[in-house]
């Protein structure tokens, strides 16, 4: 049962591929490229990995489809005609990176296999000691926030170079009044909130998706979640009232000049977390010296820099899509 379930999954990844390719107008191709990524989480459930299939249902089923939406109001909704030879090039340079792929994992175990390395040494090692070394019924939680600390803390700082990438691209506030500036007469009126089904619908989302945000924060050690995952909820949150109310009443309550700096914030403090562990005679990210008992220390430390995590990522989403709503209007 559970080989048919991945191998209609999979089908269903390839047929939507296709179709993307295929498509002329984009708008389509957005709505499909959420239900790609709706595909892969349920892919994720398969294979246990509930964290992982968490964050691709937030961030590539929710809030990139918007991303992608409010690019589209800047570059319009129909693909331009294009040179077969360049076209042929890039699909030529896919599928000799695809072949060259599928020929290195012939060296792989096989899938579900019971010998491969990483069931004999890695899992094991952090199913049995995890518990005595950090504490947090969560394994991922251990292994993202404290095992990998670095890798983790490098993680968020590419989403903090990336909001800075597209701030600088999309040329945010480089003008006096910035993102802030008052939006035409009309976007006013045209806002859904005149409609009253999703006026009404939205009230009665925003303030639980709020809500459940800050459960998915300070829940990830017991179960699914953490940073990431609450980051991309507050801000679908805040992203769903800038939709129905309009952009203008969503920077009165997110000024979008303060707003800018709290990705930096996030990342400092996950960044100062590691500083005061070797202040206090530890390593980099030891969180077990922050306090007398190692394991308290390991909670402290992880609720902190998850507290960075969410940050960063809550202000980046919202920052974004201000940005993109500013080259909308």
């Amino acid at each position: 049962m559970e080989f048919l379930i991945n191998s209609l999954l999979l089908l269903m990844l390839v047929a939507t591929v296709f179709a993307i390719v295929r498509l002329k107008r984009l708008m389509i191709g957005v709505m499909l490229m959420g239900f790609f990524s709706l595909l892969s989480a349920n892919i994720f459930m398969v294979l246990d990995a509930v964290d992982v299939a968490f964050t691709e249902a937030a961030v590539g089923a929710g809030v990139s489809t918007i991303f992608f939406l409010a690019a589209l109001a800047i570059v319009g909704r129909t693909s331009k005609p294009q040179n077969a030879t360049r076209t042929f090039v890039p699909l030529a340079a896919v599928i000799i990176t695809g072949a060259l792929l599928v020929y290195a994992s012939f060296d792989m175990p096989y899938f579900g296999s019971h010998d491969a390395p990483a069931h004999n040494h890695v899992v094991p090692r952090y199913l049995n000691d995890s518990p005595n070394e950090v504490g947090p019924p969560n394994i991922v939680t251990s292994v993202l926030a404290s095992y990998r600390g670095y890798d983790t803390l490098g993680e968020v700082g590419v989403v903090f170079t990336a909001f800075i990438g597209v701030f600088l691209l999309l040329g945010a506030g480089t003008r006096k009044s910035g993102v802030e500036r008052p939006a035409p007469p009309n976007v006013q009126a045209e806002s859904m909130r005149q409609k009253v089904v999703l006026r009404e619908v939205s009230d009665l989302l925003i303030a639980p998706v709020l809500i459940f945000a800050l459960y998915v924060q300070w829940h990830g050690d017991f179960g699914p979640g953490g940073g990431f995952q609450a980051g991309v909820i507050f801000a679908s949150g805040v992203i769903l009232y800038a939709l129905i109310y309009g952009i203008v009443p969503a920077q009165k309550v997110f000024p979008p000049r303060k707003l800018a700096y709290f990705p930096g914030i996030g990342f400092l403090l996950y960044a100062l977390v590691g500083v005061v562990s070797m202040m206090r005679g530890g390593n980099f990210l030891d969180y077990g010296v922050l306090v007398h008992d190692p394991l308290h220390g390991q909670h402290y430390g992880i609720l902190i820099i998850e507290l960075g995590v969410g940050i960063t990522v809550a202000a980046v989403m919202i920052n974004i899509f201000f940005s993109l709503s500013e080259r909308s209007l």
